[in-house]
């Protein structure tokens, strides 16, 4: 669960940094969706692929009797 939470406040804190520029009204302008809409999606994108690396590789330690 932690470390959920911190992916996800990972991903909040980044994508927000990078996206929002204005805080003229509440709502996000469109650039500014867009932006945040790409970033979350590369951000869990990258997430996947660096838990299914780290995947394979504790699998190939087990199978080398490391594990």
């Amino acid at each position: 669960m932690k470390d959920t939470l911190r992916m996800f406040n990972g991903l909040v804190e980044r994508c927000f940094s990078e996206c929002v520029n204005g805080f003229r009204s509440k709502a996000l302008t469109a650039p500014e969706e867009k932006c945040i809409n790409t970033c979350a999606e590369k951000f869990i994108k990258h997430s996947g692929r660096v838990g299914q690396r780290f995947g394979e590789l504790t699998a190939q330690e087990q199978t080398r009797g490391g594990g």
